[in-house]
């Protein structure tokens, strides 16, 4: 089980004043998210306009940065369909990248998600296979069986309780019924965030934080940053 900080993913720059938009800022963020108790983290690269980007210099600079300042941790960035917005451009940017990520996510949602998987696997990047939907997890299984991803995730949007732990149990009970067995780590968005990571720390799976799904405390409040909600994961864990 792991905590993995997300520490910035699409938000625009006034939702929080501490949101990281620059290679630097992700890399002092994601040393303060590894200090809480984080194990990886998950960015969004920005390019110009500091807008998400794919593109290799946006990349290898945020990753970069994140090596020098975080040396040993795994590092994962979004292949997300809405970054470059034409399924070329995403493939031609993972092929330009110098500066590797460990993993990174892939929507089976989108429609070339196949695509990316196999330029990912091709440039030697592990694989977070996202599913928000029991239609997300069949597509897997129908792929691959999930045989060649390094972990499932199971990230739910629904905003009413009953209706997100209903879809995540039915994306669960798919991945049983294939028997695709690989690392699953579980999270919500906004205002399903602590209860997902509540369930996830419940049940032994890994979770994810940050200010990509949500900027409150469980209390209520907003946090001061990604390091302050990554704790309070941590603090749910350890009573777990």
């Amino acid at each position: 089980m792991i905590v993995q900080a997300c520490i910035n993913g699409a938000r625009p720059a006034d939702f929080h004043p501490a949101l990281p938009l620059d290679p630097d800022a992700m890399a002092r963020d994601g040393a303060a998210s590894l200090t809480a108790g984080a194990a990886e983290l998950h960015v969004h690269a920005r390019g110009a306009g500091r807008q998400e980007s794919l593109a290799p210099e946006a990349t290898d600079r945020t990753v970069a940065a994140l090596r020098r300042a975080c040396p040993g941790t795994l590092i994962g960035v979004s292949t997300g369909a809405w970054i470059e917005q034409d399924d070329r451009r995403t493939l031609a940017a993972i092929a330009g990248w110098h500066e590797l990520p460990d993993y990174a996510s892939v929507n089976l949602s989108e429609a070339a998600a196949p695509e990316v998987m196999e330029a990912l696997r091709g440039r030697g990047v592990g694989i977070e296979a996202g599913l928000a939907s029991i239609g997300d997890a069949l597509r897997l299984a129908g792929l691959d069986h999930g045989g060649r991803v390094l972990r499932v995730l199971i990230e739910i949007s629904e905003q009413t309780l009953d209706e997100a732990f209903s879809v995540a149990d039915g994306i669960e009970k798919v991945l049983q019924r294939e028997g695709i067995r690989r690392s699953i780590l579980l999270h919500g968005e906004n205002a399903t965030v602590w209860p997902f990571v509540e369930r996830a720390a419940a049940r032994k799976l890994s979770t994810r934080v940050g200010l990509e799904d949500g900027k409150e405390l469980p209390d209520g409040s907003v946090a001061a940053g990604n390091a302050a909600l990554v704790a309070a994961a941590v603090k749910i864990y350890r009573k777990a």
